[in-house]
């Protein structure tokens, strides 16, 4: 018998009985052939032999492991290993250098530990319990061409400091996990598949880390990827996290500093996928957790059933070149402190957002395009911030861009199109928009948040509506902003907004260029207002605002129209291409200084410069009722003055107040409701100011009634009330309902409700339908989380803020029963009645007069007799459902006064009446009388 070449063949002559002897006996290096059959041994191997299989060779273990490699380097080919049970090691690899070939092991895992350093190539695990592959120690292992199936548990796990190699693997249907790495192990997986997982298809945990690339991960029972990290806050080189600053957002950083790579780039552990596809997974495609990182690098995430990426807690995401499309959820989603750095990827096709950030996210997206989404492409909330460069958002139905709560956001060169809503909304966050161009949206921005955003170089075009919206007590700085084509205004500015304008051009507006509301107090300078389809610059009743170095041109109604008490100041502007240069109310005071007019007829800004700054009332015919400049009705909506102007105890505010309260059609009792609070509240104020205590008083209110009968309008009086009374300090009306105060994920609601209620400091926070916090049958809702914050925050700023919770009569008692705290603050009903059908009528003519329109009495009759027979189910809107039949009516005119058949000239020569006068012929088909 040759020492470098033996044989097992029992039964042969000169041949080993069983492996065992065989390995005994050979040397070093000796190879030992195994004829077919089934041996029952457990062999050990601890020095440099090859066994080799002669046809199909079953080792079945006698007791322990069937292989078991102490040192050396042995080597198998061709066998079939089997353990005595399926949760057992079949191969045990425990030192040395052992190579498996082509071998199969069947009900029992393959086990490396220690310091071994194995190879095994063309190998297939199968019915194994528990794990496939277990790796522990320092060890090595080379897996190529893998097959693992059939496995109860998971595929692969690697723990301690271990590596593993994977070359064109395939593990498929595991009951667990496909891989699992902890500790400090690490993994490199190339040209892999793992289908069919019962949960995750790769997890990471602890300080573990892997590479893959070109693999395939689909079919999962849970995530793709999962990464759950050691905690602890990723920081640059000095220690301190990572920031970037713009100028304007003066809180805080944006996400990510321009030319400074993300965690994941600086060696950071954690998970690297270049080239990989991942698919139908039953959780999210990658999910990063804890402290952990990732980068995925060229990969297609697709078809996953939730977010294609997640990231929470300290964790912190790389995308590169990456496309997430085809998602039953959001494509990207991070929360708590996550942080995400996407380049050149594309998020589109998802059934929610496109990029969802909150809590104290960080963002930066560059280059990257975001599309086809069922939400808004980009939302952001909580305290999350993002940086927004050259990136494409398109085809939105709610909003390309949304910032809410304290969210910041910071865009530059962006492009937004198609947005249903707004192609950027600002919410309560801030925002930095810097050469961004919208175009083909609903509305081009939306302002509404007690910051100053800031739109520097932007370009906004064709809008359905309004170009840019600033809401109601927003302070906006728009530098250069071009508005081309908005379907109404192109600059709307409502109640108590404080912008500054500098440069920049409003042009071919379908409505007036800018519409400036009551309490308004622009700043506009160097400002170009074109060929506007009603007026260049609307000021209706009460608003103010100073205007320098702009022009006005090519306007169809007068250049500049100013409404009642309302307070303009023109300073070197220009007038041309217009008929009319100005058209004010009798009671306006319009002061014009170095203005030049050219093309106009009959000017009237000269006859004012001439008659001085102080005597612009007398010096020009004015006009009580304007006609034609509906400019106030450019965004779709009625005029709604702002009653949280007062400061201190103003005689004359609260004469206002109380004249606007009174002007209200019907809510008698409301009425006198209120005026008896404002009496109880000025003698809290006149005790306090004496320094006597005041009386136990809850300034907290329930407004009980059904839409459309005031409520809103009531709750902004109230807080002008106590504002000029002293005892709140703006007065200001912050409106909320479950969406603004309920969060989506678990520990979100709080901050969300605590951000809304901050925002209402120093005036009235009013929650509309707040009886939806606590919806019925639904005792594990987050609303009961909103309400038990509402209430701490309502005794924590007892004297700072007044809450008003307001909705259906029969829905209220249940809210208040609903948290004992919630009840003993609201001790105090307003109950809004439903108007009456006279009430109703008042209404239309209200809106008539407003709008130059004359109700004949038979048509008042016929609007009685339409209110009477009208049914007041849950759908009835009261006074909006006037204003409906109000808007409907000057339709039907319209079309009637149209088959007339006149031309322009007969029009202008008819009878004044056939223009102005509503008819019954002008009801609704049905409904006139």
């Amino acid at each position: 018998m040759k020492a470098t070449a033996q044989r097992v063949a029992p039964g042969s002559w000169g041949a080993h009985r069983t492996i065992t002897a065989a390995v005994r006996g050979a040397r070093p290096g000796a190879v030992i052939t195994v004829q077919a059959g089934t041996y029952t041994e457990s062999i050990v191997l601890d020095k440099d032999v090859s066994l080799v299989a002669k046809g199909e060779v079953r080792l079945v273990a006698a007791r322990g492991p069937a292989v078991t490699v102490q040192a050396g380097r042995g080597e198998l080919r061709g066998f079939v290993l089997s353990a005595t049970a399926p949760r057992e090691a079949a191969v045990l690899l425990r030192g040395g250098e052992p190579v498996l070939r082509d071998c199969e092991i069947t009900g029992g895992r393959v086990e490396v530990a220690g310091a071994a350093t194995a190879l095994l190539t063309g190998c297939s695990v199968r019915q194994a319990e528990g794990a496939a592959l277990w790796l522990t120690g320092t060890s090595r292992t080379v897996l190529e061409g893998l097959t693992v199936h059939g496995c109860t548990g998971d595929g692969l796990v690697a723990g301690d400091e271990a590596r593993a190699e994977l070359t064109d693997a395939l593990l498929d249907g595991a009951t667990g996990r496909g891989v699992v790495l902890t500790a400090g192990a690490h993994a490199t997986l190339t040209r892999c598949e793992i289908r069919g997982t019962g949960a995750a298809a790769v997890l990471a945990e602890g300080h573990a880390g892997a590479v893959l690339r070109e693999c395939r991960l689909h079919e999962t029972g849970g995530q793709g990827v999962w990464l759950r990290g050691a905690a602890g806050r990723r920081a640059g080189a000095d220690g301190s996290p990572v920031r970037d600053h713009d100028p304007h957002l003066r809180n805080r950083g944006s996400a990510l500093p321009r030319g400074v790579e993300p965690p994941t780039a600086r060696g950071a552990p954690g998970v690297r996928l270049r080239g990989c596809e991942i698919f139908r997974t039953a959780g999210a495609g990658v999910l990063a957790d804890g402290g952990s990182a990732v980068l995925l690098d060229g990969c297609h995430v697709h078809h996953t059933s939730g977010a294609a990426v997640l990231v929470t807690a300290e964790a912190a995401a790389e995308l590169r070149a990456v496309r997430a499309v085809d998602c039953e959820d959001t494509a990207v989603v991070v929360s708590g402190s996550g942080t995400v750095a996407a380049y050149d990827s594309t998020f589109a096709r998802t059934a929610a957002n496109g990029v969802y950030a909150v809590g104290e996210a960080e963002v930066s997206l560059v280059g990257c395009t975001v599309r086809d989404t069922a939400y808004s492409a980009l939302h952001l909330g909580g305290g999350a911030r993002a940086h927004v460069h050259g990136c494409t958002v398109a085809n939105s139905p709610e909003y390309g861009m949304r910032v809410t709560e304290r969210a910041e956001l910071l865009a530059e060169d962006c492009e937004v199109t198609g947005a249903g809503l707004a192609g950027v909304c600002v919410e309560g966050g801030d925002a930095a928009l810097r050469g961004c161009r919208i175009s083909g949206t609903r509305e081009g921005v939306r302002l509404r948040t007690s910051h100053r955003p800031l739109l520097a170089d932007c370009e906004i075009t064709g809008t359905e509506e309004t170009g840019v919206r600033i809401g109601r007590d927003t302070g906006a700085r728009l530098e250069n902003v071009t508005v081309t084509g908005s379907g109404t205004a192109g600059l709307l500015l409502e109640e108590g907004s404080t912008a500054v304008v500098d440069g920049g051009s409003v042009r071919e507006p379908a409505g007036s260029g800018i519409v400036v509301r009551a309490g308004a107090r622009p700043r506009i300078r160097g400002t170009t207002v074109a060929s506007a389809a009603k007026n260049g610059l609307f000021v209706e009743e009460g608003g103010e605002g100073r205007y320098e170095d702009c022009r006005f041109t090519g306007s169809r109604f007068p250049a500049v129209y100013a409404g009642a008490r309302s307070r303009v100041l023109l300073r070197r502007c220009t007038v041309d291409g217009t008929e009319q240069d100005l058209l004010r109310d009798e009671e306006a005071q319009v002061t014009a200084e170095d203005c030049r007019v050219e093309g106009v007829s009959e000017p009237l800004l000269p006859a004012l410069e001439r008659a001085g700054a102080g005597a612009g009332r007398t010096a020009v015919p004015a006009v009580a009722h304007a006609a034609g400049p509906a400019g106030a009705a450019d965004d779709g909506g009625s005029p709604d003055r702002d009653a949280s102007g007062g400061t201190g105890q103003s005689d004359g505010e609260l004469t206002r107040l109380h004249a606007e309260l009174d002007r209200l059609v019907g809510l008698d009792g409301v009425k006198r409701d209120v005026l008896n609070l404002t009496k109880l509240m000025q003698m809290v104020k006149v005790r306090q100011d004496a320094g006597l205590p005041p009386p136990p008083l809850s300034r907290h209110l329930v407004f009980a009634g059904n839409p459309g009968t005031g409520k809103t309008t009531v709750a902004r009086l109230y807080g002008g009330f106590l504002a000029a009374l002293g005892l709140l300090g703006r007065g200001h009306l912050v409106e909320a309902d479950r969406g603004d105060l309920v969060g989506e994920y678990v520990g979100h609601t709080a901050p969300r409700t605590t951000a809304v209620f901050r925002r209402a400091l120093g005036g009235v926070l009013f929650i509309d339908e707040a009886y939806s916090l606590v919806p019925q049958g639904h005792l594990t809702d987050f609303g009961a989380e909103a309400v038990s914050t509402l209430v701490k925050l309502m005794e924590d700023h007892r004297d700072e803020v007044v809450v008003i919770v307001a909705g259906y009569p029969s829905e209220m008692d249940r809210l208040l029963e609903s948290n004992s705290g919630l009840a003993s603050r609201f001790t105090r009903t307003l109950h809004f009645e439903d108007y009456s059908s006279v009430e109703l009528v008042r209404i239309v003519r209200h809106q008539a007069d407003s709008h130059e329109y004359t109700v004949a009495p038979e048509t008042a009759e016929a609007l009685h007799d339409h209110f009477e027979t009208l049914q007041r189910g849950e759908r009835f809107g009261n006074g909006r459902s006037a204003r409906q039949v109000f808007q409907l009516m000057t339709e039907r005119h319209a079309q009637r006064v149209s088959e007339l058949g006149l031309s322009t000239a007969d029009l202008a020569a008819a009878d004044p009446g056939l223009l102005t006068t509503l008819l019954p012929a002008d009801l609704p088909p049905g409904q006139a009388r």
